[in-house]
């Protein structure tokens, strides 16, 4: 099935959240010896719609109504959401330990021996 949500994203103010440049990711992660990088892409399917706004998302079949309970890949904000939310959960460690881009996570271990710690506290968040 496929919702067109044009008038929804057309209707909702543009969320501004930051986004780190890659240009500068890229330079935070010269002086590192370990790098793991991770595809979060699940993450999107986790963010739960707030209560007043799943109304947005309904939709309509021949026996029912039905609205979205999950953040729908294709709502203007959910990229800006995300990131605040992965930004939210690992507030201690980005820009230290970790990098975050939308769906890409890079743990960053400035000596070897440190990073199966830094990768433990990454999982562990």
């Amino acid at each position: 099935m496929f919702m067109d949500f044009t008038d929804v994203n057309k209707a909702c103010p543009k969320d501004s959240f930051f986004r780190p440049r890659i240009d500068s990711l890229v330079n935070s992660i010269s002086d590192y010896e370990l790098l793991d990088f991770m595809d979060a892409y699940l993450g999107y399917n986790q963010i739960m719609m707030s209560l007043e706004d799943e109304e947005h998302t309904s939709f309509l079949t021949d026996q029912r109504t039905y609205c979205y309970k999950i953040i729908p890949f294709d709502l203007n904000n959910v990229g800006a959401t995300h990131q605040m939310l992965i930004n939210k959960v690992f507030k201690g460690q980005i820009r230290r330990n970790v990098e975050v881009y939308m769906d890409d996570m890079l743990v960053k271990s400035r000596m070897a021996n440190h990073h199966i710690r830094d990768l433990d506290e990454t999982f562990r968040s």
